[in-house]
């Protein structure tokens, strides 16, 4: 039956926009505190990118080469009195399938990437972007500062305004809501996925998240922990070429701990790399660590505490990947003290003077009902509808520990009946090799989309991802199974390491 009504909808979203639905059906529109900015058609293989600072036209995007042709609209979200939320959809005029995308963001930046747009429209879905409430092209909170209804909208309220926003322009259009919806984003979009799937059960089907930047609050508590770790004092900073010697002898040390020696750790919670065995004999050098860097090291592998209670503030990180990167530098990134000036709303906040009990407390506090996705009990009502939650992470990624995304899996597991019962609705791929959201020395590059949809319409689970590494010249050189955590990719025996099809997901 369900097949049946697919059918016969489709036919009804065809009908509908021969009948004579058009870029001017949605200008009519009428929704609460939306203002249409723009919305016009575009010509199939145009080049939608806006002109630069100077209003020069910018290079041709090959991206758009086969884009075809879409009607794009424009808006503008006022939820309160401080809002501006920018939305933009973009529907195929022909071919389009029934279903929704929309995409997440990066850091606090706030744009919408049409790149991302361009290619769920040359897939023909129907998509949408939002700049969650601020136009920046840089990660920076200063937007926050003194606006505290824009980082509502930036933790939660724009994503769901501009879901909202989107189902009733494709209604207006097509003369059909999307038969499925779905939310894809990585880093800052796996946070903002985490968030709408407790917070707004009913706006998606089915969500993509990877490396997810949650809780927020937490994350950056790390980032500054590993700040504070290696800048103790002087004896205590380690430096790049120190870090990657770190990861080389760890390697040494790992590498063959799944059985398979190819310049991957599968599970580096398997690594038991110990840095004494890199200690200096004397001076510190390239090549060895003192005393007071491994103090540094175990102290950030180890994650950040509340000193007085003893209580895990968010998970260490596992041995193996090179952890150069935002927690090691001479200075945080901006985001890390950006993120609790907008949340104490303190614009001379100083992150050498961050209390791991009350400040972590209070950001909490403040933060929990705003950017957090703390609640994973709450992933009942989605998943009580058929709400499917692919999450992925890669185990390199240098900016968030990959941890997290294991401690938030197992208790949405434990909240929600258990694996067994959860098994069908929750699933964590982790990524050997893969840094944050993407690249690395494992294979990096894997579909969301598909999978996810196969297990939303048809119900059947990714039981493994294929993912792919490519070489200096874009060329595939290494394919590798992912599997649903806790299992892990197992080499048969025989046949190219190479070659994901000589791999095999077992439970460790």
């Amino acid at each position: 039956m369900k097949i049946i009504a697919f059918v016969v909808l489709a036919a009804l979203a065809d009908s509908a926009w021969a009948a004579g639905a058009s870029c001017g059906s949605v200008a009519k529109l009428k929704l609460p505190h939306i203002q249409f900015t723009e919305v016009k058609l575009v010509a199939q293989g145009a080049q939608p990118e806006p002109p630069d600072s100077e209003g020069r036209p910018r290079a041709p995007n090959p991206l758009y080469t086969n884009l075809p042709a879409f009607c794009r609209v424009k808006a503008t979200s006022r939820p309160s009195h401080d809002s501006e939320i920018k939305i933009e959809v973009w529907l195929p005029v022909e071919g389009w399938n029934g279903r929704l995308q929309a995409m997440g963001n990066g850091g606090f930046i706030g744009n919408i990437n049409l790149n991302n747009l361009a290619e769920a429209v040359t897939s023909r879905y129907a998509a949408v972007g939002t700049n969650t409430g601020h136009d920046s092209n840089i990660t920076s909170g200063e937007f926050a500062l003194g606006h505290p209804e824009k980082l509502i909208d930036w933790g939660h309220r724009a994503v769901h305004e501009m879901t909202v926003t989107a189902k009733a322009v494709i209604a207006a259009y097509y003369g059909s809501a999307p038969r499925y919806s779905y939310f894809t984003g990585c880093s800052t979009g796996g946070r903002q996925g985490l968030v709408a799937a407790e917070r707004y059960p009913d706006d998606f089907d089915g969500i993509a998240e990877g490396d997810p930047a949650n809780p927020m609050t937490h994350q950056q508590a790390s980032s500054l922990w590993g700040i504070l770790a290696v800048n103790h004092d002087e004896a205590s900073f380690i430096t790049p070429a120190q870090w990657n010697m770190i990861h080389q002898a760890a390697m040494q040390a790992c590498d063959a701990n799944d059985g398979l020696k190819d310049g991957l750790i599968s599970n580096p919670m398997n690594c038991n790399f110990d840095p004494k065995t890199i200690q200096c004999k004397g001076a510190s050098t390239a090549s060895c660590l003192t005393a007071p860097q491994i103090t540094a090291y175990n102290k950030l592998i180890a994650g950040p505490k509340n000193p007085r209670t003893g209580e895990q503030i968010t998970p260490g990180w596992p041995h193996g990947p090179s952890l150069e990167g935002p927690n090691t530098g001479r200075q945080p990134i901006g985001s890390a003290t950006d993120t609790f000036r907008a949340v104490f709303q303190k614009a001379d906040w100083d992150y050498r003077t961050l209390d791991f009990d009350k400040d972590i407390e209070l950001a909490d506090r403040l933060a929990n009902p705003i950017m957090n996705a703390v609640n994973p009990e709450k992933l009942s009502a989605l998943f009580d509808r058929g709400g499917k939650l692919l999450m992925y992470h890669g185990w390199n990624d240098r900016a968030i520990t990959p941890l997290l995304s294991i401690d938030y899996y197992n208790r949405a597991v434990a909240a929600n009946g258990g694996r067994e019962k959860t098994d069908s609705s929750v699933r964590l791929f982790m990524v050997p090799g893969m840094g944050h959201c993407t690249g690395g020395e494992g294979p990096y590059a894997f579909d969301k989309m598909g999978p996810l949809v196969e297990w939303v319409e048809h119900g059947k689970a990714p039981d493994r991802i294929v993912a792919a590494h490519f070489n200096a010249q874009g060329e595939v050189d290494r394919t590798r199974p992912l599997c649903p955590y806790p299992q892990e990719a197992k080499y048969k025996g025989s046949g190219s390491i190479d070659d994901a099809a000589n791999f095999s997901c077992t439970a460790p």
